[in-house]
């Protein structure tokens, strides 16, 4: 596990190369927000995570729960999603709005036009 990383991951780069692309600059793991948002935009009080989908349990393919050893996994796994409602509700209240990206969203081949609708309906330009 100590080979996994935390940041600088291939699907916030991707997101990072477009949203650099676009003329927005940012901020990456900022500290000071809760959740260490992978990217921030201070201009547009945005907040950006790259989420896993196996470490943030999303619904979709990419997601399998292991078949061993559940009563280590199932609730680490349970605390990360919990952890995350949490750190966006605290976003939010501040009044940050927040986007949650999913790794198998990054790898399609139509991304960048959802990226762009997602940034248009936080209305962040």
């Amino acid at each position: 596990m100590s080979n996994i990383r935390s940041k600088d991951t291939t699907p916030e780069e991707r997101v990072r190369k477009y949203l650099f692309s676009q003329g927005f600059r940012y901020r990456k793991n900022d500290k000071r927000y809760p959740g260490h948002p992978d990217i921030v935009l201070p201009k547009y009080k945005t907040a950006i995570f790259v989420n896993g989908c196996f470490w943030h349990m999303h619904g979709c393919k990419e997601f399998v729960l292991p078949k061993s050893n559940l009563d280590y996994w199932l609730p680490k796994l349970q605390r990360n999603k919990v952890r995350d409602e949490e750190n966006n509700a605290k976003l939010k209240e501040m009044g940050w709005n927040v986007i949650v990206l999913w790794e198998c969203e990054v790898k399609d081949i139509n991304f960048f036009q959802k990226l762009e609708k997602t940034i248009s309906s936080v209305s962040i330009r």
